[in-house]
């Protein structure tokens, strides 16, 4: 009984790491000097690098979080100027399974944990973050920067359900007097 338990122990365990380390990292800050009362109108600067394909999508969530705030997407010279910067990058992870099985000393004396077989694989992986960052337009001053990383997909329509969730993230706790009135 005790054999069965650590072997799923091992081989839930580096379950639960991986998929922690894939879960959406979002990080938010702002300037707390900022009257975000007073912007109610924003106009996009740029998406860099550019990508035909994932501009639209990026301005597309963003277009909606703001939309929610209240907020009013102009072509030019609005109150807020924003800049959103994509990237991408290969991780490397390494996944070792114990089998848990053997006999011999252990902790508990003879037969207590036994010396098994462990294998270790690599496995590498895309990783995208997206940095999205508010400027005052008259002041040029830096307002707002949201990021966000996550695992990115073969498949399309995941990487853009995970845009939408993240961009959502970083919005869900935007400045206080920015909310629609």
């Amino acid at each position: 009984m005790k054999l069965m338990q650590y072997a799923t122990a091992c081989a839930v365990v580096p379950l639960a790491i991986l998929t922690a380390a894939s879960a959406q990292h979002v990080q938010t800050d702002f300037d707390h000097h900022a009257n975000f009362a007073q912007y109610k109108t924003y106009s996009w600067q740029a998406i860099k690098p550019e990508s035909s394909l994932w501009d639209s999508r990026i301005k597309n969530a963003v277009d909606a979080q703001l939309a929610a705030k209240g907020w009013t997407r102009v072509e030019t010279d609005g109150d807020v100027a924003i800049v959103a910067i994509k990237t991408t990058h290969t991780q490397r992870t390494l996944n070792t399974f114990y089998d848990g099985f053997g006999g011999g000393w252990g902790w508990r004396g003879f037969g207590g944990g036994g010396f098994g077989e462990s294998t270790t694989s690599e496995q590498d992986y895309k990783e995208g973050t997206l940095v999205i960052d508010l400027y005052d337009a008259k002041t040029k001053q830096l307002i707002w920067r949201g990021s966000a990383e996550d695992m990115i997909s073969d498949k399309a329509e995941k990487n853009e359900k995970n845009l939408d969730k993240g961009v959502a993230k970083l919005f869900k706790s935007f400045p206080s007097g920015s909310a629609k009135s």
